[in-house]
């Protein structure tokens, strides 16, 4: 080369010439500088010194066999300092041909350092592939490496887990504590698990509490069952947030490939399916993907999922079943019941979606938006002159929860106006029995406060004098599957005369559910029940047709004529009037 236009190039890039071997015979200033080796000691290397072990080794065949050829070769090229950092340069590599001959002669290499760029790249693409704030791959990166996890599982026949993790009580915590305070809570998570995993397993946060594990080789059912027992415990260790401990747990679904042989998108379905069935099944459990028999773990999940829009949506709605004094022929107070009011489908009743719900956290916020619903309605009745109660159901899940009594409290302060007194709140006897310590205290925490308890579906589960005796609710509730056939069934007419009889004996008032016929009610009154609900008395109305509908009430013939009768007789009953 000239040497003017040498000193060109050499004041603007990096440059350098080797033989037709690849042996380095001139490099400039630069050359040096960027790579850290003197000029004495690339002299007569070959330029393999500067192999980064990035490339393949396809990748150099084809740039030398392009020159080879005579013809120039561009492109970016990562090579090795002598200190060990990597460099990228921008490359054009030219061949120089012999002016007699038109051989190639030598090579000259004219490079731009571009290593700041790439840098920026990288970490534009980073940020890209991960999730900024615990630093694990995101949605986006771990599409890919699902792909390369499920190839190499087909090729060496190997089985892999795709599990979805979901925090229990994560939501709390950011109630509770502030979101920053749920993000260094999600950030020591990420360590967590990251410390759990082997080298080869992935870990990857989707979004808010969501991650997902990908766990290779995974042998048998009982090596996976003691690897997701070691992420359950890890993951339930309490965290110091701010001085503060915080508990929280996990619930995992999980799908076994090539058993489930679907695609990675498929999987990660799956995976969230069985998820929210171990969220169903309460906290600190996962549930493996079963391909025969959890088809319809999508449609729940897209059910329980439609029902949150609804609430939040206000398509829920509360219709009120009166409850009467049969003997009076008075309305004696209400029971709230849940409906949905559905953009298609219509008025929905509660027992058709929450049966999907009542396991998961939606089934509190629901209970909470009724209660502050009965207790708005209330308000309004009481202003326009009407004192009827109401009792709610409350469901299992949401009765248990530890601040259910403060919870309770701070709604009632919020509609001072209301008494306690009208708000009933109803437990089914199955949930009172599972954890009788626990609903005994929280019954005497929240009478305290004036609040009356209805025990509900009474005669269906594990009813005792113990039982009864320890759960001093105001009103036991005769189920309707024992009033239904009270009128031709023996057995349930004398399981009905016994809670009766149980009612008078411990002083608690009696409801029968499900009156269908003037004659229920006459049997009833005749074993001493005097308060009735059913169909036959009225269906559940929207609070709008109540007023006009107690106005027009009208007790049977039939019943008042027994009151008369007992009246003529002098028979009054033991029981306490609601």
């Amino acid at each position: 080369m000239d040497e003017k236009y040498r000193r060109a190039v050499d004041a603007a890039a990096i440059f350098s010439e080797t033989d037709l071997s690849g042996r380095i015979t001139h490099v400039n200033d630069q050359f040096c500088a960027i790579s850290g080796y003197s000029r004495e000691e690339l002299l007569g290397q070959n330029h393999r010194m500067l192999n980064s072990g990035m490339h393949s080794t396809d990748f150099f065949a084809g740039m030398w066999r392009t020159i080879a050829l005579g013809s120039v070769w561009k492109g970016v090229i990562c090579n090795r300092a002598k200190d060990g950092s990597l460099y990228w340069v921008e490359s054009s590599m030219v061949p120089l041909l012999d002016s007699v001959t038109g051989r190639v002669e030598r090579y000259v290499s004219i490079r731009f350092d571009i290593s700041e760029k790439h840098q920026l790249l990288h970490s534009l693409q980073w940020r890209v592939g991960h999730d900024v704030l615990t630093g694990l791959p995101n949605r986006v990166f771990l599409s890919e490496l699902l792909d390369q996890a499920l190839e190499f599982s087909c090729q060496e026949n190997i089985p892999l887990a795709v599990c979805m993790l979901d925090l229990d009580g994560f939501k709390a915590v950011n109630d509770s504590y502030g979101h920053a305070s749920g993000d260094l809570l999600l950030v020591e998570v990420a360590r967590r698990l990251r410390d759990i995993v082997r080298g080869e397993d992935v870990v990857a946060r989707l979004a808010g509490d969501e991650f997902v594990l990908i766990l290779r080789y995974v042998r048998d059912l009982v090596e996976l069952r003691a690897a997701l027992n070691r992420v359950l415990g890890t993951i339930s260790v309490p965290y110091s947030v701010h001085g503060k401990d915080i508990n929280v747990y996990a619930s995992i679904g999980v799908t076994l490939f090539p058993h489930d042989n679907e695609d990675a998108e498929t999987l990660l379905r799956h995976a969230d399916q069985a998820m929210y069935v171990a969220k169903q099944s309460g906290r600190k459990r996962f549930h493996v993907f079963d391909v025969s028999r959890d088809r319809e773990g999508k449609a729940t999940h897209q059910t329980v999922e439609r029902v949150r829009q609804a609430l939040a949506s206000d398509e829920l709605r509360l219709h009120f079943q009166p409850k009467v004094n049969m003997r009076r022929g008075e309305v004696v107070g209400f029971e709230a019941l849940l409906r949905w009011e559905h953009p298609q489908e219509g008025l929905v009743a509660a027992k058709e979606f929450l049966v999907l719900v009542e396991e998961t956290d939606l089934i509190i916020e629901i209970g909470e938006w009724v209660m502050d619903q009965v207790l708005s309605q209330l308000d309004r009745w009481q202003q326009a002159g009407h004192d009827w109660p109401v009792s709610v159901n409350i469901a299992a899940r949401h009765f248990q929860r530890a601040d259910f009594v403060e919870r309770l409290g701070n709604l009632l302060s919020r509609y001072a106006r209301v008494a306690p007194q009208k708000l009933d709140l109803e437990i089914v006897e199955s949930v009172a029995i599972e954890n009788i310590q626990h609903v005994s205290d929280c019954l005497r925490a929240c009478q305290a406060m004036g609040v009356q308890f209805s025990l509900g579906d009474f005669g269906t589960g594990y009813s005792s004098l113990s039982y009864l005796k320890r759960l001093r609710t105001q009103t036991i509730k005769i189920d309707k599957s024992f009033v239904r056939d009270i009128l031709h069934d023996h057995d349930d007419l004398a399981l009905t005369s016994a809670v009766i009889g149980l009612a008078r004996a411990f002083g608690r008032q009696v409801i029968a559910e499900g009156l269908e016929s003037v004659e229920h009610g006459e049997l009833l009154l005749q074993l001493g029940c005097e308060v009735a609900q059913g169909y036959f008395i009225a269906r559940p109305m929207p609070p709008a047709d109540i007023p006009d509908w107690v106005a027009g009430f009208v007790a049977p013939v039939q019943w008042r004529l027994l009151d008369e009768t007992a009246r003529d007789q002098g028979v009054a009953s033991d029981l306490l009037p609601m």
